[in-house]
């Protein structure tokens, strides 16, 4: 099997389960992933919001937020976890296009 084709496997693989970000902590009662937390989660785990993401929380704010499609977020479990998955697979899509053109971009430079 060429090394490419495994790549792929294994991306497909991590697609599959990317879900699992998901369903943990809800199944364990966990609230947020570890590091995912918006600045009014900080305030209520920490007491306070730090000043470097008071600032640059409004800088950015996240095409897809949350992983989830505009209005799914009180779907339920299954359509959140399509929403996962179609998330990783724009993030993968996007990612490989922007490779390649760089790709390209570095190609035509070296000849």
């Amino acid at each position: 099997m060429k090394l490419i084709t495994k790549l792929w496997i294994g991306i497909a693989v991590l697609i599959v389960l990317s879900p699992l970000g998901l369903i943990l902590p809800e199944h364990f009662k966990a609230g947020s992933a570890w590091g995912e937390w918006s600045s009014d989660e900080m305030q209520k785990l920490v007491g306070y919001i730090p000043q470097g993401l008071k600032k640059l929380s409004s800088l950015w704010s996240a095409p897809i937020p949350d992983y989830a499609f505009k209005g799914w977020e009180e779907k339920g479990l299954p359509h959140l976890s399509f929403a996962y998955v179609m998330s990783a697979v724009i993030g993968i899509v996007i990612a490989v296009v922007v490779v390649l053109i760089i790709g390209k971009i570095l190609i035509k430079k070296g000849k």
